[in-house]
């Protein structure tokens, strides 16, 4: 009966590697796709939606290295994963101050579009990590934030998109922009957070 707990902790966390390796191949896929539109049609969001891809690249593979990990560097692994997702958030204010200065609104109808295909990419990933959310550290809870809050993202791009069409102007973009970046600035602090709970665990060992 000893051998049992072993054996289920380690087919565990085989499958948890294997979902998180998809998801974070899916983000690059989206980074990749979206940071090229974003630039053809100069779109803040988009852009930060790009790097929001990226940084969840990272901090997949991040979380598909540091699974196995002691529960004192998964602590550590978690406060540079919080920092990772303050990336999109910088990105984000940085391009929405860039379009304030320029005021030239993207193409809304290609804006609306890439919404709708990297929510689907967003979604996908959600339910994946859906199935890790609760196992018990701060790692695999931030990567499912990541993706939660991605899905938030691309609805509110949509909405910019569709804004956009009647009443041309950059501002919905920028707005959209910039709440991309507070949805990501609180992400990172819930991470932090729940890697400092983890502390009275490493007392015990």
């Amino acid at each position: 009966m000893s051998d049992s707990p072993e054996i289920s902790a380690s087919t565990l966390s085989s499958r948890a590697r294997t979902i998180v390796l998809v998801v974070a191949l899916l983000n690059l896929a989206g980074c990749l796709v979206e940071a090229g539109i974003a630039a053809a049609i100069g779109s803040a969001s988009l852009f930060a939606d790009a790097a929001d891809f990226l940084e969840d690249f990272l901090i997949n593979i991040l979380v598909v290295t540091a699974l196995g990990w002691s529960l004192a560097s998964r602590r550590k692994a978690s406060y540079v994963l919080a920092g990772l997702i303050l990336i999109p958030a910088c990105s984000a204010i940085g391009m929405a101050i860039w379009k304030m200065v320029t005021h030239e609104p993207p193409e809304a109808l290609t804006l609306s579009a890439t919404a709708v295909g990297a929510m689907i990419i967003n979604l996908v990933c959600a339910l994946l990590l859906a199935q890790l959310r609760n196992a018990g550290n701060a790692l695999t809870r931030g990567a499912w934030l990541a993706a939660r809050n991605d899905v938030a993202a691309n609805l509110l791009i949509l909405a910019a998109g569709v804004v956009t069409m009647f009443w041309f102007s950059a501002w919905p973009d920028i707005v959209v922009g910039l709440v991309i970046g507070v949805i990501n600035l609180r992400a990172a602090n819930e991470v932090f957070e729940q890697a400092r709970a983890e502390d009275p665990e490493l007392e015990e060992d």
